[in-house]
């Protein structure tokens, strides 16, 4: 079986023009030693159910796929970059000195990004070869990469002195905003190419209007001393995104991410991992809530209730186009 019950829910789901993905590890309850809990690839059904797809797996961080073919994933694992094909089978592609991926990035022409903890590397034909393009870059801790959708060789990444972009696909590289603070993601607006935002480590959330290029802190940031770990845009509404951290749990702005304010009401802490709106469903959201459960809002965060996943750490969600899977 492994991934194959990943495509097998595309006819269980041929209502729906996308299917939730998750990243995680179930931990709670967990000791080393001992046999790992359901942990790793997780996909959601139609009827609601979610199943481990593929080999339990201890450290999965991102997920992405090429445009227009979401056929197959490209995870950010403990390992290196492992490739998911349509018909199931898992390969690294990445060899033994990369190692603890943190994010991955896809574009168009076959392009994919990674952040590790040793830099960054890129690949232009899908994954086949890679080329770091780190040099220039003074602390080399990768937490958070994004390739520009619209721009060519434009990429932003995240290090432990905040984020740096390149217009030259690494070639150089110059500060673009939280200086000082240690980066946690970077994200661009599905709606507006212009408009990106970045979180940190007790620096709060930032915001560009200039495609990634300076990112300035956001005034009255509720978010301040705390750290971030996700954003999400609305697909269906241009001004909502929703960040999420330790101690704030989930933060929602209605109008581009110049305000912000705190919606929590059902979850059972403040403290949430990953966050992801259901580009199918206006208003509804996801929360991974660490080591309780993953919870859904259908209110855009007002009212949270149980979704499934317990006692799991999911580090990163993604809605994926049904139609790819075959």
């Amino acid at each position: 079986m492994r991934v194959l019950v990943w495509f097998a829910a595309a006819a269980l789901c041929a209502h729906a023009e996308h299917r939730l993905h998750a990243v995680g590890a179930t931990t709670r309850g967990w000791v080393v030693g001992v046999a790992l809990l359901p942990s790793g690839l997780f996909v959601k059904d139609a009827g609601g159910a979610w199943a481990n797809a593929g080999y339990r797996h201890p450290l999965l961080t991102g997920l992405s796929w090429l445009p227009g073919h979401p056929e197959t994933l490209f995870l950010a694992a403990g390992d290196g970059v492992i490739r998911v094909d349509a018909e199931g089978r898992w390969r690294v592609l990445t060899g033994e000195t990369v190692t603890e991926l943190q994010d991955i990035s896809a574009g168009a022409g076959g392009m994919l990004a990674f952040a590790h903890t040793a830099g960054f590397r890129v690949s232009e034909d899908e994954g086949r070869t890679w080329r770091e393009i780190s040099a220039g870059l003074q602390r080399r801790y990768g937490k958070a990469v994004r390739l520009d959708r619209t721009r060519k060789g434009r990429i932003v990444v995240g290090t432990e002195d905040g984020f740096y972009v390149s217009t030259n696909l690494g070639e150089t590289w110059r500060l673009a905003g939280a200086a000082g603070f240690q980066a946690m993601r970077v994200e661009q607006s599905p709606h507006e190419a212009a408009l990106w935002l970045a979180v940190t480590q007790k620096g709060g959330i930032f915001r560009s209007t200039d495609g990634g290029l300076t990112f300035e802190a956001t005034p009255r940031d509720p978010s301040a001393g705390r750290n971030l770990y996700d954003i999400a845009f609305d697909p269906a509404d241009a001004r909502r995104i929703a960040v999420c951290g330790w101690g704030v749990g989930v933060l929602i702005s209605e109008d581009g991410g110049v305000t912000w304010q705190a919606r929590n009401q059902g979850l059972p802490r403040p403290d949430v991992w990953s966050v992801a709106f259901d580009p199918d469903k206006p208003g509804r959201l996801y929360a991974g809530v660490h080591e309780e459960a993953l919870y859904v809002s259908e209110d855009a965060g007002r009212t949270w209730r149980v979704e499934g996943l317990p006692g799991s750490i999911i580090l990163k969600m993604a809605f994926v186009p049904a139609g790819g899977a075959r």
